[in-house]
């Protein structure tokens, strides 16, 4: 009875080990055909329909390091640099071999680049070169990059010295405004200040005009009564 109930156990578990093994071989066999479905629509351009069949891979195999990856191309291929990057960076902490995490930081510099990010894109270049040094393609994107942020870093240097000169320009404008108006307001106190000893000498003329329009008619009133009195004894007449 003990051996037949041991016997029976070790079928039980036997049998659920093959269901079990059938499943997962079922289950990763749907994941390698959502890929390779993946894979046929990015080699025709269509990489829009190849991200929803790497999506739907990744579902059923959340730890499949292919659909993860060419996510990231598919990605990248749309024009979403930034979500390709995102995604090649979480794939640079996976435990893989130096060559696939060497392209892992070669597309994640790509999507740097792209997304004109280039000291971090740079340092992608420069991480996958630590783990495959020969690798030509990389070089050449890592050079083209240094020339782009030397370039940056000449136009920001250019652009500032630009803004400074306008600076300066817009400064000795208010200088020179500002001495415009100094002398301006010099000038109107100048004015001012001439002004009360104009007007006291035209009141000091006028006090002597008025003098002097006095004594005329003095003189001339004794002028006419000298010659009434002149005329009136030339008038008499004798009595004959």
């Amino acid at each position: 009875m003990l051996i037949f109930l041991k016997s029976t156990t070790k079928m039980k578990l036997f049998l659920i080990a093959i269901l079990l093994f059938s499943f997962i071989n079922g289950f990763s066999q749907k994941d390698k055909q959502l890929i390779r479905d993946g894979n046929k629509k990015y080699d025709n351009t269509k990489f829009d329909d190849a991200e929803l069949s790497y999506r739907k891979a990744i579902e059923n195999n959340p730890k499949s390091f292919d659909a993860a990856f060419n996510l990231g191309d598919a990605l990248y291929r749309q024009g979403k640099y930034e979500e390709a990057a995102i995604q090649f960076q979480a794939l640079s902490n996976e435990d893989v071999d130096k060559e696939t995490l060497s392209k892992v930081y070669h597309n994640l510099g790509n999507s740097y680049i792209q997304n004109k990010k280039l000291k971090e894109g740079i340092e992608a270049y420069k991480q996958s070169l630590r783990l495959q040094d020969k690798d030509v393609e990389t070089k050449y994107n890592l050079s083209q990059a240094l020339r782009m942020l030397k370039q940056e870093q000449q136009q920001q240097q250019q652009n500032q010295d630009n803004k400074d000169n306008k600076d300066q320009n817009k400064d000795q404008q208010k200088q020179d405004q500002q001495q415009q108006q100094d002398k301006k307001d010099e000038k109107k106190d100048q004015q001012q200040q001439q002004q009360p000893e104009e007007q006291k000498i035209s009141k000091e003329q006028a006090e002597q005009m008025l003098k002097s329009m006095d004594n005329d008619e003095k003189d001339l009133q004794e002028k006419l009564k000298k010659q009434l009195i002149k005329g009136q004894k030339g008038n008499v007449e004798k009595d004959w």
